[in-house]
Parts: structure tokens; C-alpha cells; sequence
């Protein structure tokens, strides 16, 4: 059996200027780690740091920085939350991760941070329901942004994203990391790209995670150190039930799209890439709440969502109960060929071929616990990503110093994330929808279209495309 290993390696050719990138320990682990991105010369710093501000300083906002400081010579300048204990917790943390020990601003509302117009980057991490108007706004600001994925939580709140971006001529990269997975890119190379599959006739989706929350919390006084008014945000208020963090937001309709929003969009954005594919030319989906039926939370815990393309179907499973068909892949991709199938997931991949005289390839994930001994003991970090996180980080930068667009940009991360959201609208219809990117509408269906758009509270303005 052949076994490969796949190497540190990134979607853009890269280098970083050693004359004055961080000058620190970081950064000569950062270029061992990435010894692919040696090519160019690319000066990221000029005469200073980049500017960074953070929005949304919870678990993934708070990684999505870390990882930023590991490998790219920034300055966190300010860092916006609406929870005051997160808020300080990462202010604090901030001061000591970064090389000039300095302690970012800290701001309860992104408006007055963003008024300060002397941010260079933003990263948007707050959840799904806010990313729009935050990257719309820091946009706007004249920042370039790293948005985390699902970008937005209806379909013309992703085509106000992709209009601002091109308007403004701004650097977007969307949180989809599988882009800038070692041994996705791996596999891309050596399986994909090499031809190996033959002729694709099915790609498969899924995730078997039991993800989904089915207490019934409560109802609660908001907290003092909370303003739980402005983390509601443009979405609908429901009563308050505890802290929403780490997750429990995502179990309500009001402010995600469910676990197709979540875990579907990275894989059906890793088989995109992987095979370079466009939108979709219809979407189906059916699913409910069919088990957990107990709590509160109101996404499916079962569905199964079609995504149409010449010659095949990209097909998505999800369950939040019972167990993975294949313990080995529960949240994963597959891509079946007529000389072979790709199974790909966060953690390994693996190629069978149908010739059994051939040689089978598995890719394990890459970590780099010696580079980054840093990893081992930061609080709740997905190891496995990190690396992935890495390489992300300097493709943005690399796309910020060549004013390119990013291996995930804004207009990739859009059309993963509409069709999600239009998988969620076709089980909400009942039937198969046409959306017509360049009219921005369902195709024969007006019901479909007017559903496209979220309602916003009163206190907020749904953008508009231009």
C-alpha cells in the first residue's frame, strides 16, 4: 500500500520579507513551516504592521487571531465584543500574544470602533447572523476583511458582500479553510488534478455529529456584563436563556442556517474547489426535526440537500443522532469517479481505486506541534485546523500585498453559502429552486424570491447590492 504524506503547502505562491516580519521566534517558525512560500519577495509590511481590529471575540474570532499573530506582522489595534467579560478576556490576551505587548482598544459596539477609519484589516467573527453588516461596514471603512464562514444569513446579504467588495476593490477571504488544508491541497494535486478519479458521477456530503442542542433552558435576566439587545442585532429578539455562546445560538433559525449553514458549506465548498465548480443549476433539499424533539432548537436534525451540476449530483446527509455509516469520515466528503473515490475529511483522506492492482494514497492531516508549540496548551483549539488557519491567513496576506483576490474570496464563500441557504429554502417550499445569480432571483417561483431576503428589526437596514 502507498502512503503519502502531504506537505506544508499554500494556495498562492508567497514569501515574506525577512527584513522586518515580527523579528521574532514566531516568525522564523513560520517560515520553516511554510518553506513553499519562498517565491516572490513580497515586502507584506512597508513602513509599518498592519492594523488589525477583531469583531466577535468569542471562541473562533478569538482563534482566527491567534492564528493571525502566529504568522503575519500585524498590530492588534482594537478588538469589539458585546459581552464584557469576553471583551476584556481577549484584550487582555491580545497584549501578551502580540510583540509590542500593547493592549487593543475595546469597544461594545463595532460603529465606534469602525469610526476610527485606522484599521488596515478586520476580522469578522461574530455569529452568522451579524457577518453582513460587519463586513459591509468594515468595508466601507476602508479594511480589507477576513469574514468567517457561513458569510451571511440570506442570499442578498451575500450579494451586498460580493457588490461592496468589487465596488471598493477590497480583499475578502471567507473562512473555509479546506482550501488551505495540507492535505486537501494534497489530494487536489495528486488525486484530482492528476486525473486518478476518472469521470465524477456523484459527490457525496455529510455530517453525523450529534452538533445539535435539545435542552430546554430557562428564561433568564439578561446579565449585566451582556447587552443582549445589540448581539441580537438585526434578528428577530427571542427570550433570553443563558449565555449563547459556544454553540447554542446555532441551534435556532434566527441567527444561522442550521447544520447545512454550518458543516455543509465547508464541505460542499471543499468540493467546489476541489473540482472547480460554479453554482449549482438547481437545488432540492427535505429534512425536519424527526427525532430530537425535545428541546427548544428549531434546525433540522435530519436532512438531505441536492446540489445539480452537469453530469452529477453533489448530494448532502445530515443526522445530530444516531451513528456515522463510516466512524472513520462522520463529517467528510466523498467524491466517487469511475477509476476511483476520494474520501476526504478535516482529519485524513484516501483514495480507492477500482483497479485493484493500483495503488490505494492516504493523506493523514498535518500538524505542526514543533513549529507552533504554542498549540499544545492554548485553550480549546481545533489542532487539526490550525494549520489550515495558518495558511489561510498568509494567503490573505499574500492577496492584501498583490491586491488579488484570496484563495476563498468573497465571491467563492458567497456562492457556497447561498446554496446552503437556498437548500434550506427548498425544504421550507417544498420544491427544487433555480436561483438566477445575475437577476438575484428564483427562477418562476416569487415565493422562493421573496424569501431570499431575511426581515430585519426596525432598528436595522437590510444592505442592498448595487
Amino acid at each position: 500500500m502507498k502512503s503519502n504524506s502531504a506537505t506544508p503547502a499554500s494556495g498562492a505562491t508567497f514569501n515574506i520579507s525577512r527584513r522586518r516580519f515580527f523579528q521574532s521566534g514566531a516568525a522564523l517558525a513560520a517560515l520553516a513551516a511554510f518553506p513553499t512560500l519562498g517565491a516572490d519577495a513580497l515586502d507584506l509590511i512597508n513602513d509599518r504592521p498592519k492594523r488589525v481590529g477583531l469583531i466577535g471575540a468569542g471562541w473562533y474570532g478569538k482563534s482566527d487571531l491567534w492564528r493571525l499573530l502566529q504568522v503575519a506582522p500585524v498590530e492588534v489595534v482594537s478588538i469589539c465584543d458585546v459581552d464584557q467579560h469576553q471583551l476584556a478576556g481577549a484584550v487582555e490576551m491580545a497584549s501578551q500574544r502580540q510583540k509590542s505587548g500593547k493592549k487593543p482598544r475595546g469597544y461594545a459596539d463595532f460603529r465606534a470602533m469602525l469610526k476610527e477609519k485606522d484599521l488596515d484589516i478586520v476580522l469578522v467573527g461574530s455569529p452568522d447572523h451579524w457577518h453582513a453588516l460587519l463586513a459591509i461596514a468594515a468595508m466601507e471603512s476602508g479594511a480589507d476583511v477576513y469574514c468567517q464562514k457561513p458569510i451571511s444569513a440570506d442570499v442578498l446579504e451575500g450579494e451586498a458582500m460580493l457588490a461592496t467588495a468589487r465596488k471598493l476593490q477590497r480583499v475578502v477571504q471567507v473562512g473555509t479553510q479546506r482550501r488551505s488544508t495540507p492535505h486537501w491541497i494534497a489530494a487536489k494535486k495528486q488525486i484530482v488534478d492528476a486525473g486518478l478519479l476518472g469521470k465524477v458521477g456523484l459527490v457525496e456530503m455529510c455530517c453525523y455529529y450529534p452538533m445539535r442542542s435539545n435542552e430546554n433552558r430557562p428564561l433568564q435576566p439578561v446579565p449585566d456584563f451582556l447587552d443582549f439587545e445589540m448581539w441580537t442585532g438585526p434578528a428577530p429578539l427571542r427570550p433570553y436563556e443563558g449565555l449563547p455562546h459556544r454553540g447554542w445560538w446555532r441551534g435556532f433559525m434566527e441567527y444561522g442556517n442550521g447544520i447545512v449553514g454550518d458543516m455543509c458549506v465547508h464541505m460542499f465548498d471543499g468540493a467546489r474547489w476541489l473540482l472547480d465548480l460554479g453554482w449549482p443549476k438547481r437545488v432540492s433539499s427535505a429534512g425536519g426535526i424527526f427525532v430530537q424533539k425535545e428541546g427548544r432548537s428549531n434546525i433540522a436534525d435530519t436532512q438531505t440537500a441536492i446540489f445539480e451540476y452537469d453530469g452529477f449530483n453533489a448530494v448532502w446527509q445530515h443526522r445530530t443522532w444516531g451513528t456515522a455509516p463510516d466512524p472513520d469520515y462522520p463529517w467528510a466528503l466523498f467524491i466517487h469517479g469511475d477509476k476511483g473515490t476520494l474520501k476526504i475529511s478535516t482529519m485524513r483522506a484516501d483514495f480507492i481505486p477500482v483497479d485493484r492492482s493500483a495503488n490505494p494514497i492516504h493523506l493523514d492531516c498535518v500538524y505542526e506541534r514543533e513549529q507552533f508549540p504554542q498549540d499544545l496548551t492554548e485553550k480549546d483549539i481545533e489542532l487539526n485546523a490550525a494549520p489550515a488557519t495558518r495558511r489561510h491567513m498568509l494567503d490573505f496576506f499574500a492577496a492584501i500585498a498583490k491586491r488579488t483576490r484570496p484563495v476563498a474570496d468573497i465571491e467563492q464563500g458567497h456562492i457556497s453559502t447561498a446554496s446552503c441557504i437556498l437548500a434550506n429554502l427548498s425544504m421550507q417550499v417544498g420544491r427544487t429552486l433555480n436561483y438566477d445569480p445575475a437577476q438575484r432571483l428564483v427562477v418562476g417561483d416569487a415565493e422562493a424570491t421573496s424569501l431570499l431576503r431575511r426581515p430585519y428589526r426596525a432598528a436595522w437596514r437590510h444592505p442592498e447590492a448595487g
